[in-house]
């Protein structure tokens, strides 16, 4: 099993695994993103044990990428919002979530839409230059360089 650091690795995706590689974790944020707030609300849709979803909030929370909002005070009662850290992972969920209506969809369809609230237009997500704006059609478009932490 892996452990849940990876000292030796320097890549910014093993780094980013530390704090999102665990399955409810993503759930949760995807929840989250989803407009779930409340403890009770996220353990009913995701059927998570009240522990496990205690111990994955409260290191969201140390991670910086959620934050409590006190609604109650007596007993004080905390909901969940995404902070700009964790809003940061939009995309990541998305692209996820694309991948998955993709390749691992049912025949029904896939279950949930991303329609732009202003038009109501579908959401895409293409890979873009931002020195000369195109969009990238593909894998092959995409040069990774060694960057300035590379050993």
């Amino acid at each position: 099993m892996l452990g849940r650091t990876y000292e030796d690795q320097i890549c910014s995706i093993s780094r980013t695994l530390e704090v999102v590689g665990e399955r409810w974790t993503l759930l949760i944020l995807r929840d989250l993103f989803f407009g779930l707030r409340r403890f009770g609300d996220l353990q009913d849709s995701l059927g998570i044990a009240r522990n496990v979803l205690t111990e994955r909030l409260n290191r969201l929370v140390e991670d910086g990428l959620v934050e409590r909002v006190p609604y109650q005070e007596r007993p004080v009662r905390n909901e969940y919002h995404l902070t700009a850290k964790g809003l940061d992972l939009l995309p990541v969920l998305l692209a996820l979530m694309r991948w998955g209506d993709r390749h691992r969809a049912g025949t029904a369809g896939p279950p949930r839409l991303v329609h732009h609230a202003s038009c109501g237009g579908e959401v895409e997500m293409p890979l873009s230059c931002s020195c000369c704006g195109q969009t990238l059609q593909g894998p092959d478009e995409v040069e990774i360089l060694p960057g300035p932490a590379a050993r």
